[in-house]
């Protein structure tokens, strides 16, 4: 099984987490953000990340990229579309701040204020016609 495969899968357990600021555990509670610390680093893809704490509405009040910086030592930018178990970011506010885990796209997988982990599609609301941008957190080995 490809590593892409392993980081659907591991996403994939995680459907109907309850969504919780700051949240990473499985069933119990996540965010976007830990939802794919967690995910990649389950399976194998990154190590640990401790996140520090960050306001629940920091994007609609900064025009940091925070998210991004946090991202990008982690994987690179590319050019869309993206594969299987690569990242894709939404701009939600001032910036790039909403993260999920590529399926096969438009599908995808995310934790939503409203839903908590779930499926969702790029195609449709609320991610419809918002700026994204696409990252690979895979070694070059496996392209």
């Amino acid at each position: 099984m490809s590593q892409r495969s392993v980081v659907i899968a591991e996403a994939e357990t995680w459907q109907r987490t309850p969504y919780h600021h700051m949240g990473r555990v499985r069933g119990g509670g996540t965010d976007c953000l830990m939802l794919l610390a967690e995910v990649y680093e389950s399976a194998g893809v990154i190590p640990h990340i401790d996140v520090p704490f960050y306001p629940p509405d920091w994007n609609l009040h900064r025009d940091a990229e925070r998210y991004l910086e946090g991202l990008m030592p982690y994987a690179r930018e590319i050019d869309g579309p993206p594969r299987g178990g690569d990242v894709a970011v939404f701009k939600f506010g001032r910036c790039f701040a909403h993260g999920v885990i590529v399926v096969s796209w438009p599908r995808l997988i995310h934790a939503w204020c409203d839903a908590g982990v779930v499926y969702a599609d790029a195609d449709q609301a609320p991610l419809i016609g918002r700026l994204v941008r696409f990252f690979d957190p895979f070694p070059i080995s496996e392209l």
